[in-house]
Order: structure tokens, then C-alpha cells, then sequence
């Protein structure tokens, strides 16, 4: 809930919160109340747009309490950032967006002499760790504890991660789907077209692979979460911070070159009497229409 601090106890609410084992830190703490009531009024007044639920706050500060030193932690707390943070981790579109606007837009002029592409293609890997739970855990941005500037943690974890995509190993973590999801881009479930030679389907793998790491970092994180994971466009709109028609026509357009550069790539490997390439390429083109009418729907 969002605006006037509630009239109710703040502090009592933080104790229900933190484990009996850690509550007598609290008991020492002078002016709690005051305290938190000022972290929350900070916050709301930072980001006046996102509606976070101050229990859910509460409840976070609380889970970042540590075993000792907690009036040390609670008076020094980031507490604006700590409250955009739990919301993004809760799926606030208003925080999404400010997340986006307020501290990803920051991070490329803070990283010195990068090479731009491989900030961006940083940047593309750090929404999904972030913003997005993942085989069964929450978030990742759940994990920030309020003891230093969001906008901080934010660009060391975006250097780590540009740093790790220097070498060809740690890159191909961006198109390691198993064989089969990457033929699910191209999957109609026409029988005809699911019973492929063995070895055109490991054809079709390669040059998909080799297309997906040709195009910009954006397009293909767009395509995975999509084509793979199943993200809708509403939730890629939050994500991102944008409307849904203009994620719909970004994910439309990076497709679009995606089946393009598969045709070239193939028309390439096979030769032009083969029956083969007839055959894959009447998929890759059956698949451009049917994505574009589907996703315009």
C-alpha cells in the first residue's frame, strides 16, 4: 500500500518478522518506531508510483536482518533502494519500470572503456538473473540487502557478468538450450516436419545456434523468453518497463531476422537440387508467417 504511513505499530510489525532468536536486538534499538516510519516515508517519497504493501517490507528488512549488529544495519539502511528492490522482486510493474529507468540506463556510463555490445549483452543476462525466478527461487534482486547503493550492486553485478562473457565458454551459457528447444523455434507440429532426418535436424541445431549468437543480445534474449520459456508479452512488457504492443513488435522484428539469417545460413550449407533444403526452408517459411499472424493476433 502506497501514500500515508499506516497508523499502526511499524515496529511490532518488524518483530512478528524476524526469528524469536534475533528479536531481543531489537529491543535495544532506540526509536524504532520513529526509524522505520522514516525509512518507509523516504522510499515512498523516492518512488511515489510504486504501491508496495508495507508489510512486505517489513518483512523484507526483516530478512535481511543479520544475527548481530542490527541497529548498526536498520540506521544505515538504503532503504529507498531496499524498497524498490523488494517490489521489483515482487513483479511491480511501476518498479520494473523504474529499475529500468533509474539504474539500468546508468550502468553503461559507469563502466568505463566496455565495449558497449558487451554491456548490453551484460545487461540482457543481469534482467533475466534479477528480475526473474528461476527453478523454483525467487528473484535474484531478493538477495540485495539494502547495505550499499542498489545502483552500485547493480553495476558490479553487470561488470561480473561482462567479465565472464570475454571468453567463447562462458558466452555459449547464452545459446545452451538443449537441442530440442532450439528446434521448438521451428516447431509447427505438422508430423511431416517433426520427422526430419536425424541428421538435418542436427543440421538445422547448428545453424540455429550459430544464428541466434549473430544477433544483437536484445533480440535474443527477447526470442528465449519467449519461444523457450514461454514469457508472454505482458510479462516481457513488465520486464522491461514498456508497452506490450511495443515489446509484441520488438519480439516481431527480432523473429523476423532470426528466420532471415536461418534461410541465408542454410541455402549456404545445402546444395540448391537438395530435397532437403526445399524442405527445411518450406518450415522456416511456414514458421515466419504463422509466428507473424500469431503474435499479431
Amino acid at each position: 500500500m502506497s501514500g500515508p504511513v499506516e497508523a499502526d505499530s511499524l515496529a511490532a510489525l518488524l518483530r512478528s518478522h524476524v526469528p524469536p532468536e534475533r528479536r531481543a536486538q531489537l529491543d535495544g534499538v532506540e526509536d524504532l518506531e520513529a526509524l522505520l516510519r522514516g525509512h518507509l516515508t523516504v522510499a515512498r517519497e523516492a518512488w511515489p508510483t510504486v504501491a508496495l504493501a508495507t508489510e512486505s517490507f517489513l518483512r523484507h528488512l526483516a530478512l535481511h536482518l543479520p544475527d548481530a549488529g542490527a541497529e548498526a544495519v536498520l540506521r544505515e539502511c538504503h532503504a529507498a533502494d531496499l524498497y524498490l528492490a523488494c517490489a521489483c522482486g515482487e513483479g511491480h510493474p511501476a518498479a520494473l519500470r523504474a529499475f529500468e529507468q533509474h539504474l539500468l540506463q546508468q550502468v553503461p556510463s559507469r563502466l568505463g572503456s566496455m565495449p558497449r555490445t558487451q554491456v548490453d549483452e551484460a545487461l540482457q543476462l543481469l534482467r533475466e538473473r534479477l528480475l526473474m525466478g528461476s527453478g523454483g527461487e525467487p528473484p535474484r534482486i531478493l538477495t540485495y540487502s539494502g547495505r550499499g547503493a542498489l545502483l552500485a550492486w547493480v553495476v558490479i553485478s553487470t561488470a561480473r557478468i561482462a567479465s565472464q562473457l570475454k571468453t567463447r565458454d562462458e558466452r555459449q551459457e547464452l545459446f545452451d538450450e538443449p537441442p530440442e528447444a532450439l528446434v521448438q523455434l521451428l516447431s509447427t507440429g505438422d508430423p511431416e516436419h517433426e520427422l526430419l532426418r536425424k541428421d538435418l535436424r542436427a543440421l538445422l541445431v547448428d545453424v540455429l545456434r550459430k544464428v541466434l549468437e549473430a544477433l544483437p543480445p536484445r533480440e535474443r534474449t527477447l526470442l528465449r523468453l519467449h519461444h523457450l520459456h514461454g514469457f508472454t508479452m505482458d510479462r516481457l512488457a513488465t520486464m522491461y518497463g514498456e508497452s506490450r504492443s511495443g515489446v509484441a513488435r520488438r519480439v516481431l522484428q527480432s523473429r523476423e531476422r532470426l528466420l532471415k539469417l536461418l534461410r541465408a545460413e542454410l541455402a549456404g550449407r545445402l546444395k540448391p537440387d537438395d530435397a532437403a533444403l526445399d524442405s527445411l526452408l518450406g518450415l522456416v517459411n511456414s514458421q515466419l508467417d504463422l509466428s507473424l499472424n500469431r503474435l499479431m493476433g
